[in-house]
């Protein structure tokens, strides 16, 4: 199965001088129309045309367009160069590029998270083991004198031939114990050869470690060894395809970290350069990755997606000020380099996202925020789960659980207020939400007339529209408003119409 799309435009056919490999579907100066598909790769050794140039900006990705070292670039080519975050490539790389290098643009994107409870605790531990919901296994005892498995995860990976997975283990321990990271892997077929083992040093797991597998294809087992005494919290183990430094799960995409390792992952597309830009946070998605890319793209101007995965799908982008800065930075920085204003932003999300783009359109003053299936006393999701939503929604404990410590009523109140003290000091003045909601939501049911009648402002306005159902009863109803509604802003307020090739 094909799964890179590669674009030359000038010079000699690379294809016909080295060895590709046979899973890059090479197109040599082909006839551009609106039909092709999007290009993962291109390569423009030539002088573009301006259609030529509008053409690549809808078809390669961003950050996947490389023009020859030296090429004279008209004005065109200098827009399409900023629009796709173009690079420039010397005639000495390129060969070594497309053999070493193409590989990382392919168009899979995936990674998951084994939770505390996809790990089993080793023999060699002797101590107290407790679990904290899904978000945290603690091990409080003796280790050993000497390095020995701690924990393993059941289940194992499958790696193929020539593939690159990134790990990151999430945890937080005594400085009394020391750990290390092992990943075996077996053939295909087989359990009791091994033909690769991989250790990596407590220094080595600061950041994402990566394996690259040469030999045959074949699942990988991972444990954790340790020795010492004292206490280790294991939070989570997440792996994922890896482009070897060439973005996070997409080309381009951006890895932020705070000092106590919790991530947030953003990616930037400046689309065609003109306001607004679009910032989409992702829902509840237990497949690790960025969501929306698709929707977004079609609708041509610039966006940021966001995306995290610190709880199972996500913890509502919550964190401490560390955390919340870096998503206000990314904003601000995609901002700036669009030479945007802040009114000229449009938060959005659904479902768990509503909550990323109402809580942080209290920082940052977009000018318009849509949402679908608001999610924002969180608090009260949480305290649902016990009787109106039993067994349905476990996370929503796990996010009262990680960011006040407790389950308690009083814990929920708190949780409550995080959004509530942020969204009264807003001035909401001139600003627009619009919000599609289900009548009968078993999450947050009253989200929606919280919100109206905590807006406050000259000209603040809300436009809602409400769906009979429980919260995942008409998901297909709610994007579609969702969708009816940005096409509005973008039509409306910016002048924009949806081109039919899109």
């Amino acid at each position: 199965m094909i799964s890179i799309q590669a674009l030359q435009l000038g010079g000699n056919d690379l294809s016909e001088e080295m060895v590709l490999s046979e899973d890059v579907k090479w197109n040599y100066e082909p006839g551009l129309n609106a039909s092709d598909p999007e290009y993962e790769i291109a390569f423009i050794l030539r002088e573009l045309s301006e259609e030529e140039a509008e053409y690549l900006n809808r078809h390669v990705r961003a950050n996947c367009l490389f023009f020859l070292e030296g090429l004279s670039l008209n004005a065109a080519m200098e827009r399409l160069k900023q629009s796709r975050i173009a690079r420039t490539i010397s005639q000495a790389e390129l060969r070594p590029f497309l053999s070493d290098q193409l590989k990382n643009y392919e168009s899979r994107s995936y990674g998951e998270k084994f939770d505390p409870h996809m790990m089993s605790v080793s023999p060699y531990f002797h101590g107290f083991v407790s679990w904290n919901g899904y978000s945290e296994a603690v091990l409080e005892g003796t280790f050993g004198d000497t390095m020995h498995q701690a924990v393993f995860w059941r289940g194992n990976i499958p790696v193929e031939h020539g593939q690159a997975i990134d790990f990151w283990l999430e945890y937080e321990k005594d400085d009394s114990v020391s750990i290390e990271l092992q990943i075996t892997q077996f053939p295909s077929g087989s359990v009791s050869a091994i033909q690769n083992t991989w250790t990596f040093s407590e220094q080595e797991l600061r950041q994402p470690v990566t394996i690259d597998n040469e030999k045959r294809s074949g699942p990988v087992f991972v444990s954790l060894n340790a020795c010492g005494h004292g206490k280790l919290k294991i939070r989570a183990l997440h792996d994922r395809y890896s482009r070897r430094g060439n973005g996070a799960f997409l080309p381009g995409g951006k890895r932020l970290v705070t000092s106590a390792g919790e991530e947030v992952f953003t990616y930037f597309d400046p689309g065609d350069l003109k306001p607004p830009l679009c910032v989409y946070f992702s829902g509840y998605k237990t497949m690790e990755g960025f969501e929306g890319y698709r929707m977004m793209r079609r609708m041509g101007c610039p966006f940021l997606l966001v995306s995290e995965s610190r709880l199972e799908g996500g913890a509502f982008y919550l964190g401490d000020e560390e955390y919340e800065s870096l998503i206000l930075e990314a904003i601000r920085k995609a901002c700036s380099t669009l030479g945007f204003q802040e009114n000229q932003v449009v938060l959005s999300g659904l479902s768990m996202g509503t909550f990323g783009a109402l809580y942080y359109a209290t920082r940052i003053a977009a000018g318009n925020v849509i949402v679908g299936k608001p999610l924002v006393s969180l608090g009260n999701v949480a305290e649902n789960e016990r009787l109106l939503r039993p067994g349905l929604f476990a996370t929503s404990l796990d996010v009262l659980w990680k960011s006040e410590g407790s389950l308690s009523h009083d814990a929920a109140e708190a949780l409550n207020a995080r959004f509530w003290d942020r969204f009264d000091h807003t001035d909401w003045s001139g600003r627009t939400i619009y919000a599609a909601y289900m009548i009968e939501d078993d999450y947050d049911q009253d989200a929606y007339q919280k919100l109206l009648a905590h807006v406050k402002g000259a000209s603040a306005r809300m436009i809602c529209k409400g769906l009979h159902g429980r919260h995942n009863d008409d998901t297909h109803g709610i994007v579609s408003w969702f969708v009816w509604q940005y096409q509005r802003v973008l039509r409306k307020e910016f002048g924009r119409e949806q081109k039919q090739d899109e």
